[in-house]
């Protein structure tokens, strides 16, 4: 351990002294392999919710595990930040992998996440066809992920921020690339399916949390990527989000929108509820510019001949103001230049 990470013999006393009883031991290693609530740790471990509830608070105390609002609904996840993140995960990655106590928790696990999936797969299909007209819409989604991933870069990510995450796609497409990664939304129906989505993609680096995209969830000044995709199209102030979006943003971060250039599709006005229909480049650029950022680049995916009258979808890459020009691959010219 390095010197930098070094934390106090307090703080280790009472994490080692709070991770040292079966039960929360058993939760660590549970809270290691998902987000789970407190129903399902009942279910689990076969105990009564007032127990895990103390042992829940215990190691909530200790800084071993944290806990995020969805609604009505409570989700615990091991620490994800703090000084005792990494001893939580240690303790965790110490303990033989074909122990049984372990294993069979793993399997009850296997079980809620089994019924996860069969609820989101209810609600998808209740929801798919909306899905599949809006997708119909615009451009191939190949196409526009693979501008994502050109954009973003291969470049490694310390955290990652997605806004509006919806079925947790760029959470899928892109938390592979960081360390940390954290998905918010407003609807806890779309944060079952994408903990349902980043589940079965095996993803342990992310975080879901229910939350207002105008009063965000998030730490300030930490993330270095967010995005935001498709999402300022429903908002009735994108610029007081993207303000938002900023104060999440480090100093040397950067911000990707995906949203659709100016159209007349109404339908989407008069059916699925957006409030803009589209944005132009300067019109972005303005709401950066006074969100305290600046736009730097960007990308129309227009329809080619033969995707007859898709929407065009647009790309824009932002930062800081006060971020010197080459902080950040993409964003050394200024105005905004296209991406190729």
């Amino acid at each position: 351990m390095h010197s930098a990470e070094r934390i106090s013999f307090e703080a280790i006393l009472s994490g080692l002294s709070a991770a040292g009883e079966a039960t929360r031991l058993r939760l660590l290693a549970l809270l290691a392999e998902a987000e789970l609530t407190v129903s399902e740790l009942v279910v689990i471990l076969g105990q009564s919710q007032p127990r895990i509830s103390r042992h829940l608070k215990l190691l909530l105390e200790a800084g071993l595990v944290e806990r995020h609002r969805e609604g009505a609904w409570a989700f615990f996840l091991i620490a994800q930040t703090g000084p005792l993140a990494a001893l939580a995960r240690d303790l965790v990655a110490r303990v033989a992998p074909n122990d049984p106590i372990l294993s069979a928790d793993r399997s009850r696990l296997a079980e809620v996440r089994r019924q996860r999936a069969e609820q989101a797969a209810r609600y998808f299909e209740a929801q798919a066809i909306n899905w599949d007209e809006l997708r119909a819409m615009h451009v191939p989604e190949e196409r526009v992920e693979a501008a994502i991933r050109e954009t973003v870069g291969t470049e490694k990510i310390e955290a990652l921020l997605d806004l509006g995450t919806g079925t947790g796609r760029m959470l899928e497409l892109l938390a592979p690339l960081a360390s940390r990664a954290v998905g918010v939304d407003q609807s806890p129906q779309m944060l079952g399916l994408a903990r349902v989505r980043l589940e079965r993609a095996g993803l342990r680096n992310t975080q879901l949390r229910q939350g207002d995209l105008y009063a965000l969830p998030v730490e300030p000044a930490f993330y270095d990527h967010v995005i935001m995709h498709q999402v300022l199209h429903y908002l009735d102030d994108p610029l007081r989000a993207l303000r938002e979006a900023g104060r999440a943003l480090r100093a040397d971060g950067r911000l990707l929108i995906i949203d659709f250039a100016p159209h007349e599709e109404e339908s989407l006005r008069t059916i699925h509820a957006h409030r803009r229909l589209g944005f132009t480049g300067e019109e972005m650029a303005g709401f950066m510019e006074q969100a305290g950022l600046e736009c730097v680049a960007r990308r129309d995916l227009a329809p080619t001949p033969d995707e007859g009258g898709k929407l065009t979808v647009s790309l824009w890459l932002g930062h800081h103001r006060s971020a010197r020009p080459n902080d950040r691959q993409g964003s050394k010219t200024s105005p905004a230049r296209e991406i190729a």
